[in-house]
Order: structure tokens, then sequence, then C-alpha cells
């Protein structure tokens, strides 16, 4: 008599994981490693630090400043740091090797994908509240010097301060995907946010009719008007094609790697 073995499969009728859960594991993973912890304590010690510096040339000058300024400064740190908390969100599964684990408990790659973003959005958020909190008691402080404190942020500026940071952060996520290696998308993100720049000025300076496509093509350049202000239909039409040849096809193409990409 031949045994037959039991057949194996996924069971269809299960519940899947709520999307919520998968968010909670993902951002817990995210503040899990050794290099997410670093990264987000420096987000907060660097605020403070950019505050007090600001602060010690503000009174050492007598320079008048607002709430504004201290946001801006901030957004230079916070946009190198953030694309590598994005980056280190996807390569992480495969060079801390637990893809094979977090694939085997959710099949679906794509609610996994789905719930780093949305990760990404609330790391963002994080990023914003940190960074309000500082800049606001430095401000109070600078008021406070000069007799004058000017609140010259409004709301719908705050979100597009916010949406800066989360497109950093989601940049830094679309190279970890196209890349799936950590090095290699940490150099590759710095060489396009530092590097591409540099060259769009060069050819503007040498090329003539190259200044109004800038903004068509250079996604840093289409994103200043949401801290500025400014917006109109030309601006938001800017931001949405530059957005698209530099992040949502990149991150289509990602996506793709990421769902078809062999588990070792």
């Amino acid at each position: 008599m031949t045994a037959v073995a039991p057949e194996v499969g996924i069971d269809l009728n299960r519940p899947r994981v709520p999307f919520t859960r998968l968010v909670a594991v993902e951002l817990r993973k995210l503040a899990d490693t050794r290099a997410g912890k670093w990264l987000l304590g420096a987000i907060g010690v660097i605020s403070v630090v950019v505050m007090v510096i600001m602060l010690w040339v503000v009174l050492a000058n007598d320079i008048s400043v607002s709430f504004r300024d201290f946001l801006f400064a901030m957004s230079i740190p916070m946009g190198v740091l953030l694309p590598v908390l994005g980056v280190l969100s996807v390569t992480s599964e495969w060079s801390q090797r637990t893809a094979l684990v977090t694939f085997t408990l959710e099949p679906h790659r794509g609610r996994v994908l789905a719930a780093k973003v949305a990760v990404a959005l609330i790391v963002a958020v994080f990023a914003v509240v940190v960074a309000a909190i500082a800049g606001a008691f430095g401000n109070v402080i600078a008021g406070a010097a000069s007799d004058t404190t000017v609140w010259n942020v409004n709301a719908l500026e705050l979100l597009g301060f916010w949406a800066m940071q989360a497109l950093g952060i989601l940049m830094g996520l679309t190279f970890g995907a196209l890349l799936l290696n950590s090095p290699a998308a940490i150099v590759v993100y710095f060489a396009w946010a530092f590097v591409v720049p540099t060259i769009f000025q060069v050819a503007v300076v040498f090329i003539s009719w190259f200044e109004d496509l800038l903004p068509w093509i250079d996604f840093a350049t289409a994103q200043v008007p949401l801290f500025d202000g400014g917006w109109t239909g030309e601006k938001v039409a800017q931001l949405f094609v530059s957005g698209a040849i530099w992040l949502l096809i990149p991150f289509v193409i990602g996506a793709r790697r990421v769902l078809r990409s062999e588990i070792k």
C-alpha cells in the first residue's frame, strides 16, 4: 500500500491580516533596527541643534527671524535623513533577511509595500511635529529678545512642508525598491539629489531655453512652491509632470521588482 502525502497549500478562505496591523508592524520594524533608531533620534536632535544655532546667531547679531525661517532651516537636514529611512524601510527586508518571514506571513506583497508607503507618510508627520515644536520654541525665544514674534506660516503652508518631507522619504523608498540594496540605493539617491540638480543648473547657464523647461523636469525645483506659496495651475502641473518622471514611474518599476523578486 502506498502512502499518500497530505496536500499542503494556502487557505484562500483565511482572513487577511488587517492593514492597520501591517502598518503597525512596519512602523515597529523601522524603529527596531539600529540604523532606524539612530536616524529617528537624529531627526529630533538635529532639529534642536538647528534651533540652538539659529538662536545663537540671531541673538548675537540682532537679526529678526520668523517661524518660517526656523522651519526652512530644519527642512535641510530632514531632507537628508528622511530619504535614508525610506531606503532602509525596503532594503532592510533583504539585508536583514526578513523578507522570507514578512512575505510568508503576508503573501500579498503589494499590501506590505502599501503599508511601507503609509509608514513613510506617518514618519513625515512625526518629522513635521518635531520641527514645528522646536521651531515654535525658538521663535518664542527670538521674539522675546526682539519684542516681535512673527508667526508667518499658515495651515496650508504647514501642509506643504509635510508634503515636502513625505515626498523625500517616498523618493528614498522608491530607490530602495528599485535596487533592493541599502548602500547602492543610498548612493544613487544622493547622486540624484545633489548631482542631477547641479547638472540642470549648469545647463540653465549655457542653454537659454532650458530655464523654462527646468521646473517641468526637475522635481526639486517643482517642489519649491509647496512651502513658499504662490501656487498656480502651472505650478501644480509642473509638480505632477516632474513627479511622474522621477517618482511615479520609478516607483511602479520598483514595486514590480519587489513583487517579483526571488526571496533567498
